[in-house]
Formats: structure tokens, C-alpha cells, sequence
């Protein structure tokens, strides 16, 4: 078992999953590092790393190849495109995946959310998604979602996931953590 304090935390601190993580991971003594670029806002700034236009240029891919893995065009805008490379460098820095969200029927991650998880299976990362409407958490092992009581295991975790993070979905991260970290869980 990991001690908590060891373990850094990546994120881009939107409103939702990625606070409530942050919040929660800053309660056990992480390191937070916060992604974000000029011009954006985000909720949360703890261990900010504001990212270059070169920096942000070293996570960008294409919209043809964002669109074919995912099976759904996504807007195209410069913000958009910035958002999309910011998930890069979150993905890239933790080796252990963290998000919520929805599963949509062809196995991608509903929203941008969806990006970061496709991002984590392209570079084979452990990925664990608490699925919002299932109300549990599941990961991509041999090719498909299965369930799973995921923990944290590795010094570095990133974390993306939905701005509408349900009260279900806040009660997994504290039971992710507890179980993680073997305190009780209620």
C-alpha cells in the first residue's frame, strides 16, 4: 500500500470530477499538479502549470484521428483543440487513469471526458471509469469494460471526468480513497 502523500495527482481543475478529486486528494496529502492554458478557466488551481502554446503543440492530434477514434465529430474551435492537448499532458504525467462519466454504446466516454479515456487506451494505461447511470466503477481490460473495486496503486494518477459528477459518483472517489489507503469504509 502506497502511502498517499507520495502520489501525485494529475488533473486540469474543471468543475466537478476534476475538483472533487482534487479536493479529496489534497484531504489524504497528494501533490496536485493542475494543467491549464491562458485564457481558461478552471475551478480549481492547486499546483498550477500553466502549459506554452509550444508545450500545448506537443499533445495536439489531429481531428480526424480524435473523431475516428471516438466514432463522433467534437467541435473544432482553438479551445476546444487546447482542451483536447491539455488531456494529453494529464494522461501523459499519470500513469494510473481516473475519470467519470457515461459509457455510450460503441465503448467510448460520452464528452471530452471521452478523450482522455481514449488517450489512456492508446498508451495502455490502467483506466477505471465510474460510470454514472451503472452507479460503479469499471475498467478496459482485454478489450472491453468490466467491473471492478479499483485503488490506487501507482505514485502518479491523472483524473478527468464530467462537470455534472453525481452524488454516487462523489461517494465512489471517497470509497476509491478509503479503499486505497485502508481506512474504513462506510
Amino acid at each position: 500500500m502506497l502511502d498517499p502523500k507520495t502520489i501525485t495527482l494529475y488533473t486540469g481543475g474543471h468543475k466537478g470530477t476534476e475538483e472533487y478529486f482534487g479536493e479529496t486528494a489534497e484531504s489524504w496529502g497528494m501533490e496536485e499538479i493542475t494543467y491549464n492554458f491562458e485564457g481558461h478557466e478552471i475551478s480549481r488551481d492547486r499546483g498550477l502549470v500553466m502549459l506554452s502554446d509550444e508545450d500545448l503543440v506537443r499533445g495536439g492530434v489531429g481531428p480526424d484521428i480524435i473523431r475516428n477514434r471516438m466514432e463522433r465529430s467534437f467541435a473544432t474551435t482553438p479551445m476546444m483543440q487546447k482542451i483536447f492537448q491539455v488531456l494529453f499532458h494529464i494522461v501523459n504525467n499519470g500513469y494510473q487513469v481516473f475519470a467519470a462519466g457515461w459509457l455510450l454504446s460503441n465503448g467510448t466516454v460520452k464528452g471530452g471526458t471521452g478523450w482522455g479515456v481514449e488517450l489512456a487506451r492508446l498508451f495502455n494505461r490502467p483506466i477505471y471509469l465510474f460510470e454514472q447511470d451503472r452507479k460503479e466503477w469499471v475498467s478496459w481490460v482485454n478489450n472491453e469494460w468490466i467491473t471492478v473495486d479499483p485503488v490506487i496503486s501507482h505514485k502518479t494518477i491523472a483524473v478527468t471526468g464530467t462537470r455534472y459528477l453525481s452524488e454516487e459518483g462523489k461517494k465512489a472517489i471517497d470509497e476509491l480513497f478509503k479503499r486505497s489507503f485502508k481506512a474504513p469504509v462506510e
